[in-house]
Order: structure tokens, then C-alpha cells, then sequence
């Protein structure tokens, strides 16, 4: 009797578990709604790519500007319009795009497509496109991290690079993790972390998509369904990005596939960091006081380009726009116009 109690709760256990794992799942989040003046660059990679264009206001500067963003798979959102802008005052054509696989750029059906190599030629071209003889740089986080891939070989084309809460040089040296600041920095550490707010809301069904999607390329469920899941993950994650969680909000149009599969390929990347030591650019290198992002990671940055300016934004996490919009701007401002 009580081996056939067993074998029916093990049986009713099954089918829960199944049930939660086979039947999609329902976020209640923002639709996204497609930017009014939205443009499209149409790529021979098969990516299109859609982007904002900010018009330089007065005497239009000689090299526009290119925003990339954090990520994988974040969008631009109407805050990094409003705070870029202010540089088209002084002069900067600006443009803000989506990455392939979010926001107003196309899905790939081939998730396996979505790599950190693929990015780099879609920026490539999209450098032709715009068709300045060098342009600037201003890259956050993940948009870090595709800079300095595409720099590795195209020196030639960029004027100057700011990094705000640059992610790691690829492929990723782990041994930097444990690289302690120098307490003159008085760097402190994020009350919350990306890891509290991935666990908030992981489900089976998102670890088995997750798992499926990494080690078959396989989309076990719909690019809509994760996209939503993405949404709330990332407004739970990113309360690790600001001191002050109030001034997240959830907001859409970000890509599940394309973050999974472009984070997996980091390792795949070739080791470019001789390229990277002959670099004569100026980078201005932005950190956020309580940026979660190990020091060893920055540091390497420091040590890679020699002509370099570090500056610490105090009370501000790996968001520096969202917490201290205009020291984020006039450092910007004022590193560019020197």
C-alpha cells in the first residue's frame, strides 16, 4: 500500500513538473512600442538594425558619435536619448542603435548567429555606413566589450573612446577577479547583486530554455515568451546597477536569445590584448563608486591603453546616467572636447 502511495505521488510530482516546464509561461509586462523616427540600416550580415539619429545642434563637430549599449541585448531606451542629446549641443551628430536581436532590430532564427564576432562586423559596417572618416565611441558595460573587440582592428577609425562600467576585456581573465582597488579609490560595494535578482525570478522552464539554448541552439520557447521573461529579469538585475533601486523601472524591447548565446560565445573570442597595448587613442575610463564590476576587470583597462583618464563617479553604480546624469555628461563633455 504504501509503495503504490509512492509511486502515485512521484507520478502527480512528474506531471507538475512537466507541466511547468512544457506549458509557456505569461509575463505581465509593457508591450513594446516602436520609437517614432526610427531608422534602418540594412546590413550585408542580415542584420537590420534599427537606430535614433540626434542632429548636431550649431557648429556640427568633425566625428559623430556612436552609443553602444550594455547588455547583451538591452535596448536603447528614451533616458540615453534624453541625457545624449545634451552632446549635440555642442556640436556631436549622435546615433543610439539595437543590437541585433532586441528592440527595433530583426531576431535572427538562427540563435547560434548571435556572438560577440557577429556584433563586431555588424558595428563594422555600420561605421561604413555612416561614412566618417573616425567616429567616437561612448560605450557602456557589454557596449565595453564590443569596443574594444572592434578596435583590435580598426585603430584607424576611432577618434576617441569613453567606457562607462566596462565589462571584462575578452576572453575573460579570471584570475583579475580577485585584484583588490586601491583604497585611495574608496570604491564600495553594490547593495544588491545581479545574482539576488536572477534567482528572484528564475523559473524550470527558464533554466531548461537557458540550458537547451546554450548547448543545442535550440529555441525550446518562443523569442516572445523569453523576451518578456528578459524584461523581468532585467528589472530585477538591474537594481544591482544604481544605489537608489527606485529609479529602476521595468521597462520592454530587450532580447533573451541574443544574450544568451552572445555571453556564451565570450570564451570563444581570439585573445587580442598585444593589438590592444599599441592603442594611442585617449579613452576616458567611468566607474561608478558602487560599481559591482571586480576592479581587476577596470584595471586591465587601465593597463591596456596607456593614454587613459580614470575618473570615479561617486554615489553612482554601474548605471552612471541613471544615478548622476550630469557628471556623467560633463565628463563626457568635457574629455571630448579637450
Amino acid at each position: 500500500m504504501l509503495s503504490k502511495i509512492i509511486k502515485y505521488i512521484f507520478l502527480v510530482s512528474f506531471i507538475i513538473l512537466l507541466s511547468i516546464i512544457l506549458f509557456p509561461k505569461k509575463y505581465e509586462v509593457p508591450q513594446f512600442q516602436s520609437r517614432i523616427g526610427t531608422k534602418y540600416w540594412e546590413l550585408s550580415t542580415g542584420s537590420r538594425i534599427g537606430y535614433s539619429f540626434i542632429n548636431a545642434r550649431g557648429i556640427k563637430k568633425t566625428y559623430p558619435i556612436i552609443f553602444l549599449q550594455g547588455g547583451p541585448g538591452a535596448p536603447i531606451f528614451d533616458s540615453n536619448i534624453e541625457i545624449l542629446s545634451k552632446l549635440a549641443d555642442s556640436g556631436y551628430d549622435i546615433y543610439l542603435y539595437d543590437l541585433v536581436g532586441c528592440g527595433h532590430s530583426n531576431r535572427l532564427d538562427n540563435i547560434e548567429e548571435y556572438t560577440v564576432e557577429r556584433h563586431k562586423k555588424d558595428l563594422e559596417e555600420i561605421i561604413i555606413k555612416i561614412g566618417s572618416e573616425r567616429i567616437i565611441l561612448i560605450a557602456q558595460s557589454w557596449g565595453a566589450i564590443l569596443a574594444s573587440n572592434y578596435l583590435a582592428d580598426n585603430q584607424t577609425k576611432i577618434e576617441k573612446i569613453v567606457f562607462t562600467g566596462a565589462g571584462p576585456i575578452l576572453p575573460i581573465d579570471y584570475n583579475l577577479k580577485d585584484i583588490k582597488a586601491p583604497d585611495s579609490l574608496d570604491l564600495k560595494t553594490p547593495l544588491v547583486t545581479n545574482a539576488q535578482g536572477k534567482q528572484k525570478i528564475n523559473s524550470i522552464r527558464a533554466m531548461v530554455t537557458e540550458f537547451l539554448a546554450e548547448k543545442f541552439g535550440f529555441k525550446f520557447a518562443s523569442e516572445n515568451e523569453m523576451d518578456d521573461f528578459a524584461i523581468c529579469l532585467n528589472f530585477e538585475m538591474n537594481k544591482s546597477t544604481v544605489i537608489d533601486t527606485s529609479l529602476i523601472s521595468i521597462k520592454s524591447g530587450f532580447g533573451y536569445y541574443v544574450n544568451i548565446k552572445t555571453v556564451q560565445s565570450f570564451d570563444n573570442v581570439r585573445d587580442r590584448r598585444n593589438d590592444l597595448l599599441k592603442c594611442k587613442i585617449p579613452v576616458l575610463m567611468m566607474r561608478g563608486q558602487f560599481d559591482g564590476v571586480n576592479w581587476g576587470y577596470t584595471d586591465e583597462y587601465l593597463k591596456l591603453f596607456k593614454n587613459h583618464q580614470l575618473v570615479i563617479i561617486p554615489d553612482a553604480g554601474h548605471s552612471i546616467s541613471a544615478e548622476q546624469p550630469g557628471l556623467y555628461i560633463n565628463t563626457i563633455n568635457e574629455f571630448l572636447n579637450k
